[in-house]
C-alpha cells in the first residue's frame, strides 16, 4: 500500500488525535458524572449523560483520525526511500 499523506501531516495529525481524544473523554466524563462546572449554572445543559454520549462519539472520530495516521506513519516508514539519478 502506498502512504496517501506525507509524513509531516501523518505525525501532525496523529499528536492532534491523541490531544482530541484524552481531551474529549475527559470533558465527556466530567458531563457524564454531571460535574458542578459542567452542568451547574442555568445556561448548561440539564442531561448531563445525554451531553456524554455527544461527546464521546466525536472523541471515536478522532481515535478513527489516530488510527489512520498512525497507520500513515507506518506506511511510510515501511515504504523504502527512493534515490533520484
Amino acid at each position: 500500500m502506498q502512504p496517501i499523506v506525507s509524513g509531516g501531516s501523518a505525525w501532525f495529525c496523529t499528536v492532534l488525535s491523541a490531544f482530541g481524544v484524552v481531551i474529549l473523554s475527559v470533558i465527556a466524563h466530567l458531563f457524564k458524572t454531571n460535574h458542578e462546572s459542567f452542568v451547574g449554572s442555568i445556561n448548561d445543559p440539564e442531561d448531563g449523560p445525554a451531553v456524554a454520549h455527544t461527546v464521546y462519539l466525536a472523541a471515536l472520530v478522532y481515535l478513527g483520525f489516530f488510527v489512520f495516521c498512525g497507520f500513515q506513519i507506518y506506511l511510510i516508514k515501511r515504504k523504502p526511500s527512493i534515490e533520484l539519478r
